[in-house]
């Protein structure tokens, strides 16, 4: 691999107008200089376009502005900017999160340190914010020297991923574009994307990780995580993409530790679809739990 390869940061916007231009910012601050910036607002009803346009008109910088027609989803709106993309990597930012000056560096790095061919996706830890951008924690416990706690990070594979808990962090990751190109690229029928991504990508390649934080991940109301298991229209989305991801998971698995794994997440989603009363995806996940246990049963 070229030693400073072009890296596509495709910044995802929607309703972001309060955090846009910190996003942007940090992009262009980066220590590693060979960046292509595609940013793309998914038709945001706040007044973020007009932000976004009144910067670009003031800087001088490159940037491929892209405004969506109508509300496409996360999923469809990243494929999309990825057809403009020129890169050899890829990283999926949302206009509310912020890069740290040498993240785009320490990915490469890692990168030109791999089999890159083998290698799907480098991430590493993040610092949560608050809407005011004030440190809250971090993504994943960390030591006096600022080094995850939990060292199986370094051994991230399908089987960690799988399992129920914080085992992944898709905001600090690089996606290596050629293998995100073979898997064809996010799955456009689910309503978020990083569960389902990454376990295809680490069924098949491998996934490194960065024992440094990256990013900084902004806590805000309603995001798209606190959405989970509540009464809403968009959390009956989100609950179905989760259903549907367990499913082609349970297709995917190859042995009894593997299908465990899958069940400790069927049952955490089980339970909370109860203690929400949605009885009809509590239904399909107890389904999917009776198949779990039948896979364990003949592993």
């Amino acid at each position: 691999m070229e030693s400073d390869p072009l890296v596509t940061v495709i910044c995802l916007c929607y309703n972001h107008e309060a955090f846009v231009i910190k996003t942007i910012d940090s992009v262009l601050n980066q220590t590693y200089k060979n960046i292509e910036i595609i940013l793309i607002d998914d038709f945001s009803t706040d007044m973020s376009v007009n932000v976004i346009e009144k910067y670009l008109l003031e800087k001088s910088v490159s940037i491929n502005f892209i405004k969506n027609t109508t509300n496409l989803g996360l999923t469809k709106t990243f494929n999309k900017a990825v057809t403009y993309a020129k890169g050899s990597f890829l990283i999926d930012l949302a206009c509310d999160d912020v890069l740290l000056p040498d993240c785009i560096e320490r990915q490469i790095q890692t990168y030109n340190e791999s089999n890159i061919s083998e290698t799907a996706i480098v991430f590493g830890n993040a610092v949560n914010i608050s809407e005011e951008g004030n440190f809250l924690s971090y993504f994943f416990e960390v030591d006096e020297n600022k080094f995850v706690n939990d060292k199986v990070l370094h051994h991230t594979s399908y089987t960690t991923i799988l399992n129920s808990g914080k085992t992944f962090c898709s905001v600090s990751a690089m996606l290596n574009r050629q293998i995100f190109d073979i898997l064809g690229g996010y799955d456009e029928n689910l309503a978020f994307e990083d569960l389902d991504y990454w376990l295809r990508a680490s069924r098949k390649y491998n996934i490194v990780f960065i024992d440094r934080p990256l990013i900084c991940k902004r806590r805000v109301i309603n995001s798209q995580g606190s959405q989970f298991h509540i009464k809403s229209s968009f959390s009956d989305k989100m609950d179905h993409s989760n259903l549907l991801i367990l499913k082609k998971a349970l297709k995917m698995n190859r042995n009894s530790e593997e299908h465990k794994n899958l069940l400790k997440r069927v049952n955490y989603s089980l339970d909370k679809s109860l203690h929400a009363y949605k009885w009809g995806i509590a239904f399909q996940y107890a389904l999917l739990k009776i198949k779990c246990h039948y896979k364990i049963w003949n592993a």
